[in-house]
């Protein structure tokens, strides 16, 4: 049976997911919905969507009270960690699944017991596709025995540009000329310095150890054109490294393009009953 998507942020991932579903990459699903506050971002995605004609809006309100939307199966938050924190419940409760992309914003335990307990009253599920890195079975399945998760996560200083980290640091992105740590702590504080840059932090840190035990690097470095992310998890099972060279997305140099790949394999396997992976 087709799937009814709908999809809240038509930036850079919001609008990949809407082609690959309008281009028939994502086969059972249709875009009927599609809403963002800057209405024009909505419109604009519309028109260059080919076979598909979603109803745009640009008011929540509107768009959980329309008719489209009650027909929806599956809400694709693209946005925001705030449009989570914002929306994300008020979905769940109206038995709406939902894929979450920002997914630092789960690094607020009060909102992850709330989405959780909107999923125990109602029938919405949350997808979370594993974006920029890989591995992610593998950390899932030693969760008990892990002793050590380190993410190091390493970008170009123009793909780190207006994160909240420079406005209480002498550090200018212009002024980084060679590869330096800028900062390393847990990933609770990473994703608030860096909220645009590290929501694998947050997979990773629900695959494994949690937030406030998983460690994050975040180096600048001017030499590379990728975002790199490397995981080193250690424990009594032995130890998982995985390193992965992202090229940024050619829209958002902000977003690697594997997330938005990774964001469509999820959203395939949800819609196409005959995959079958892990079973």
């Amino acid at each position: 049976m087709q799937k009814k998507i709908g999809i809240i942020g038509c930036g850079t991932i919001g609008s990949e997911l809407a082609f690959a579903i309008d281009n028939g990459k994502v086969k059972n699903a249709s875009v009927v919905l599609l809403f963002d506050r800057v209405s024009s971002a909505a419109k604009n995605l519309k028109h260059r969507l080919g076979n598909s004609n979603p109803i745009t809006f640009s008011k929540f309100s509107q768009f959980i009270s329309s008719t489209a939307f009650k027909e929806t199966d599956i809400i694709i938050e693209a946005a925001s960690q705030a449009a989570v924190k914002k929306f994300a419940k008020r979905i769940l409760l109206l038995n709406k699944s939902l894929m979450i992309m920002s997914t630092g914003a789960l690094s607020d335990g009060s909102l992850v017991r709330e989405l959780s307990s909107a999923m125990e009253k109602h029938t919405g599920n949350i997808y979370i596709p594993s974006g920029a890195i890989a591995g992610i079975d593998a950390i899932r399945s030693v969760k008990h025995l892990l002793g050590s998760v380190i993410l190091t996560t390493t970008k170009n200083p123009k793909a780190l540009a207006g994160a909240p980290f420079f406005n209480r640091t002498n550090i200018r992105i212009d002024k980084i000329v060679k590869r330096t740590l800028l900062y390393q702590g847990n990933a609770v504080d990473a994703i608030k310095k860096f909220p645009a840059n590290v929501n694998v932090a947050m997979v990773l840190s629900l695959a494994g150890l949690g937030a406030k035990k998983t460690i994050v690097r975040i180096i600048a470095d001017p030499a590379t054109d990728l975002n790199q992310h490397e995981i080193v998890a250690k424990g009594p099972f032995g130890e998982i490294s995985i390193v992965v060279r992202n090229s940024p997305s050619p829209n958002n140099p902000k977003t690697s393009f594997l997330a938005a790949l990774s964001a469509v394999e999820c959203l395939r396997t949800i819609c196409d009953d005959r995959i079958k992976i892990g079973t």
